[in-house]
């Protein structure tokens, strides 16, 4: 038997001295709780969303990022990159904010679609285009996205273009439309949907700070809708429960399917400085607000105290903006933001 060498009841085999073999033990002992923490972390995150983002709005600059490029449905948040368009429309002047709009009875039917939002628009009622763009930012009516795509853009199909024209055009590579409203299609498969990811929402949601008045409709809690043209108006509430209960919080927008979870673009602004969370797929609204809330609290603390303000940068030509970058610009701090379903803060 060779020096090192000790019998046992296996027979003959090496033994490391015993100080590295403790040091051996504790070292595996330590991996393996790294690699337990790890998977913890990792699931503890897919119960609570699917795909999170926080970006400063001035810069572009990702401040924190956890699966930002998984794709997945974004819901009603789809009624986003509808604004974009419009936006576009109006500014070339097709049409105007007070451009009357008659209900089809394409329009109609949709506000018949099962577990749909709308405001119940019926065939042959006449709105403006403002009243319909508030009731579908503030109400997310589905019915009044439809009733302003067709209008825009001639037939819903021919504005479905736009809106992928307009999302190569902002560099978002992983989304594809095929609503104007982010309703399931007639399949219910997923793929056959509008898709995005948190990383390409992030992107819109800056352009549209930026570049158009957003906020004008998306910071409104409540407004009715028919006021003088029907005799029950309907109130219409703003489902993105962190206005007025988190400071700053001026927008965007929230989304639900039962395939895209529960969605949500919120913007906030405090002391001159803007950032943006995109959170997807979480299980219930509770878990995405109040992990969308904790991101908002993280993002400001690492938004440079130096930094050109965000009112600087607003309405400020494309020309002279800087484009959102594609992968983080400076260190991004991945730590859990975790909230499971149904626990308190």
């Amino acid at each position: 038997m060779t020096a090192g060498m000790k019998p046992c009841c296996h027979g003959t085999t090496a033994r490391l001295p015993l100080g590295m073999s403790l040091n051996f033990r504790a070292l595996t002992a330590c991996v393996a709780v790294a690699l337990t923490m790890t998977a913890s972390v990792a699931s503890a995150r897919s119960a609570a969303y699917k795909g999170a983002i926080a970006t400063d709005a001035e810069t572009g600059a990702v401040l924190f990022e956890d699966n930002a490029d998984a794709v997945s449905p974004p819901a009603s948040m789809t009624k986003l990159m509808t604004f974009a368009v419009l936006y576009d429309e109006l500014a070339k002047g097709t049409l105007s904010l007070n451009s009357p709009v008659t209900v089809t009875a394409e329009d109609a039917k949709v506000a018949a679609f099962k577990d749909s939002t709308e405001v119940w628009l019926r065939q042959g009622e006449t709105f403006s285009v403002e009243d319909l763009i508030y009731a579908m930012m503030i109400q997310s009516a589905n019915d009044a996205a439809y009733a302003l795509a067709h209008t825009a853009g001639g037939t819903v199909k021919a504005f479905v273009a736009l809106m992928n024209v307009k999302a190569r055009e902002l560099g978002m590579n992983n989304s594809t439309f095929r609503s104007p409203h982010g309703f399931p299609p007639p399949s219910r498969k997923i793929a056959d949907g509008d898709l995005t990811t948190p990383r390409d929402y992030a992107i819109l949601c800056r352009y549209l700070l930026l570049h158009t008045d957003i906020l004008k409709y998306t910071s409104v809690r409540n407004r009715t809708f028919g006021a003088g043209v029907r005799l029950q108006p309907v109130l219409m509430n703003n489902h993105n429960h962190l206005l007025g209960k988190i400071a700053g919080v001026d927008g965007l927008k929230t989304g639900f399917t039962s395939g895209a979870g529960f969605c949500l673009s919120a913007t906030a602004e405090r002391n001159g400085h803007r950032i943006i969370v995109v959170m997807m797929d979480s299980p219930d609204s509770r878990t995405r607000d109040l992990n969308v809330q904790q991101l908002i609290t993280q993002a400001f603390i690492k938004v440079p105290i130096t930094e050109a303000t965000f009112g600087s940068l607003a309405g400020a030509s494309e020309s002279t903006v800087p484009t959102v970058p594609t992968s983080p610009t400076r260190p991004v701090d991945n730590g859990p933001v975790i909230h499971l379903p149904g626990q308190a803060k």
